[in-house]
């Protein structure tokens, strides 16, 4: 019998399209996947409809179903590092993650993921993050734990109410004014995954200031202010200090996990007042770089 899934399934509404069966429009939409590895899932019911219910092999295709369906990564490479738990209560539950750990299933980690391990630990599946930190990066993330109370936490992200302060060793700006703020124009770059500042109007803001001078890298905090994929890793690479370690900026290096050579950069702090009953809350990170 397969294991208790720890996160939720993914759901697909089928496309317009020829075929005949579900099967032969999961083929089609997913040609990395073969036929043969369908078929195993549909046999231990892991394709499902919009209610849940295991979907046999045969089951006609119809334009706009709903299937739902468990990913799976064969010899998934398990993350070393423990997650620990800094606040839990009945709306919120903030986890202090290890360097390598995604926060949710992409890729090749499906089960090892910050939100699989939380789900299994706390028995809780409704359990969603309110935002994100990059998989090499360490530190807090804020989970939302009750979908009726989702809306009013998530809010304080769009609305820039709450504070994310992260810390990063990288090398010395001598020349550069601190606090200087970093504001730049941030799209896809190639290959997908990596990010890149072009002309034209910013939609990326970061604060920066030094916190230690030391004799060869300097310690540095880092504010985003806004929220763009991979931005603090953007914006000190491009202002000619990139965080050390880092695999991505401001070359790609092609290279496995090093445990001993994480990227130095921590989401230390988070702090916002509590949209339910108007408390101040700050949660902040156990972990040194």
């Amino acid at each position: 019998m397969h294991p208790p899934d720890p996160t939720p399934p993914s759901r697909l509404q089928l496309p317009p399209g020829p075929w005949s069966t579900v099967l032969d429009a999961l083929c089609a939409q997913f040609p990395a996947i073969d036929r043969a590895r369908w078929l195993d899932r549909f046999a231990r019911g892991r394709v499902l409809d919009a209610e849940g219910q295991p979907l046999d092999v045969a089951t006609a295709y119809r334009v706009g179903l709903e299937v739902q369906y468990f990913r799976e990564v064969a010899d998934e490479p398990r993350v070393a590092g423990e997650v620990v738990l800094v606040h839990v209560d009945a709306h919120l539950v903030v986890a202090d993650k290890p360097h390598f750990l995604p926060v949710m299933p992409a890729g090749r980690f499906v089960r090892e993921t910050l939100l699989a391990r939380l789900v299994e630990r706390l028995g809780n599946p409704h359990l969603v993050p309110l935002h994100r930190i990059d998989r090499d990066t360490a530190g807090l993330v804020l989970f939302s734990a009750d979908p009726a109370s989702r809306a009013r936490y998530s809010a304080l992200f769009g609305s820039r109410q709450i504070e994310k302060h992260y810390e990063a060793f990288a090398p010395a700006l001598p020349v550069v004014e601190f606090p200087h703020v970093r504001s730049s124009r941030l799209e896809r770059g190639e290959p997908f995954f990596r990010m890149r500042e072009m002309p034209g109007p910013p939609n990326s803001i970061s604060r920066i200031e030094v916190l230690e001078r030391g004799d060869g890298l300097w310690r540095y905090a880092l504010t985003p202010i806004t929220g763009r994929k991979h931005q603090l890793r953007v914006h000190m690479a491009a202002l000619g200090a990139p965080i050390a370690n880092d695999r991505l900026y401001p070359g790609l290096i092609d290279a496995e996990d090093d445990h001993d050579r994480p990227l130095r950069l921590l989401a230390r702090r988070l702090a916002f007042v509590d949209p339910l009953d108007g408390t101040a809350r700050e949660f902040t990170s156990g972990r040194e770089l």
